[in-house]
């Protein structure tokens, strides 16, 4: 159980290292700001065409006596725009990344250099079509993958009591888990770590796992709160990636001086680091 306070510790300094690093904090906000925008106008269409929607599809309904046609389709648009919620909480994450795809694979190798104990970062060499290629792609496989869970967990939604108490905290759990698959790729990515490599790591820590996404995933349910968390939840999730790998996290006042120094962007705030086992 100590990972679940660990994976929320990496939260918490990924969140540190961005307010200490402003420009990488500024740059960081905007691709999350497109993703939000183009989500927010994707809701409000279904808030407006959903009973609409529904209705169509439900012709059988019509000639349902009051009050239960009403209800039943009442009740199917509220399912659909819960769907569309958790949709867009477990792909949010990989649309912004995908848009900020350039930025975050700097910033994370920004964290790299900083923690690294030689000041490098690893750097996969593959051209940014490559790059925008993979991303893309594992993301799609990962997004089936949580979309199988959800379509489990909104059937299991109709057993009495369960459907009602453990199914909603399990949602959560598995909303955290892929939320960090898709962040820790990030520093993964540029280490030949493929997809089927990152889960089996995730799969061994997952109370690292749920300790770090669970709380994030909790936290994008706020609107605008996910645009001010991601570039610390891609920093954050790079100290994880370096943890699941073994790689040392260098501690101490020399991490911070390099990063002074080579950091361009960096506002030369001192930023406190501690090793993790």
């Amino acid at each position: 159980m100590r990972d679940l306070g660990v994976g929320f510790g990496y939260l918490l300094r990924g969140q540190r290292w961005v307010v200490r690093h402003g420009k990488s904090f500024g740059f960081g906000l905007l691709p999350g700001l497109i993703t939000l925008v183009l989500y927010a106008a994707a809701l409000a269409a279904l808030g407006v065409y959903g009973e609409g929607f529904v209705t169509w599809a439900t012709p059988f309904a019509d000639d349902w006596s009051s009050p239960w046609g009403g209800l039943f389709r009442g009740f199917l648009t509220a399912v659909l725009f819960a769907l569309a919620l958790l949709l867009a909480v477990l792909t949010f994450t990989a649309v912004t990344l995908l848009i900020g795809q350039p930025f975050y694979e700097s910033l994370s190798e920004k964290v790299d250099r900083d923690v690294s104990p030689d000041g490098t970062a690893p750097e996969s060499g593959r051209p940014l079509w490559h790059e925008l290629w993979i991303s893309a792609r594992d993301s799609l496989r990962v997004l089936v993958r949580a979309l199988v869970w959800g379509v489990l967990l909104f059937a299991l939604g109709f057993v009495p009591l369960v459907g009602q108490t453990v199914v909603p905290v399990l949602g959560f759990f598995v909303t955290g888990f892929f939320l960090t698959e898709e962040l820790v790729a990030v520093a993964l990515q540029r280490r030949d770590v493929d997809l089927r490599e990152r889960l089996a790591l995730l799969r061994s820590r997952k109370t690292l796992v749920w300790g770090f996404g669970t709380p994030l995933g909790l936290a994008f349910l706020v609107p605008f709160v996910a645009v001010f968390l991601m570039p610390g939840a891609v920093a954050g999730a790079t100290l994880m990636a370096r943890d699941l790998l073994g790689e040392e996290i260098r501690e101490g006042e020399a991490a911070e001086g390099t990063e002074t120094a080579a950091d361009p962007d960096s506002d030369g705030a001192a930023e406190e680091r501690s090793t993790t086992s």
